[in-house]
C-alpha cells in the first residue's frame, strides 16, 4: 500500500509540481489544501500518512498549521516546503515537529528522498 500524503501549497502551480512528483513515484495523493486552516481541517478529514507543507500562506501559515496538527496527532509526519533565504522558519518548523524541509524550485529526487525517509520512520 502507498503511503497517503496531503498536498499543501497557496500555489496550485507548486501543488500540481508536487502531486506529479509523488503519483510517478508511487505515492497516493489524497487531498491538496491552499492555505493552513485548510490543510487543519483537510488532515482531520482524510488522516494521510504524510504533509508536504508550505511555509509561506495566506489564512495560516504552514508553521501555524504544523503546530495545530501536532496538537492533536503528535505522530503526524511533515515535511516543510520553503523557498531560498526562510532558514529561520525552516529551524522553527523542525523545532515543532517537522520531520524534514524541501526547498523550492522543487528538485524530483530530493523530494523523493525526504517522503520515503520521513514514512519508513
Amino acid at each position: 500500500m502507498s503511503a497517503k500524503v496531503l498536498v499543501v501549497d497557496d500555489a496550485a502551480f507548486m501543488r500540481m509540481m508536487i502531486k506529479d512528483i509523488l503519483t510517478k513515484n508511487g505515492y497516493d495523493v489524497v487531498g491538496e489544501a491552499e492555505n493552513g486552516a485548510d490543510a487543519v481541517a483537510k488532515y482531520r478529514e482524510l488522516t494521510p500518512d504524510l504533509v508536504t507543507l508550505d511555509i509561506t500562506m495566506p489564512e495560516m501559515d504552514g508553521l501555524a498549521a504544523l503546530k495545530e496538527i501536532r496538537s492533536f496527532d503528535s505522530n503526524a509526519k511533515v515535511i516543510m516546503c520553503s523557498a531560498m533565504g526562510q532558514q529561520a522558519m525552516v529551524i522553527d518548523a523542525i523545532q515543532a515537529g517537522a520531520k524534514d524541509f524541501i526547498v523550492k524550485p522543487f528538485n524530483a529526487e530530493r523530494v523523493i528522498e525526504a517522503v520515503s525517509k520521513t514514512v519508513a520512520q
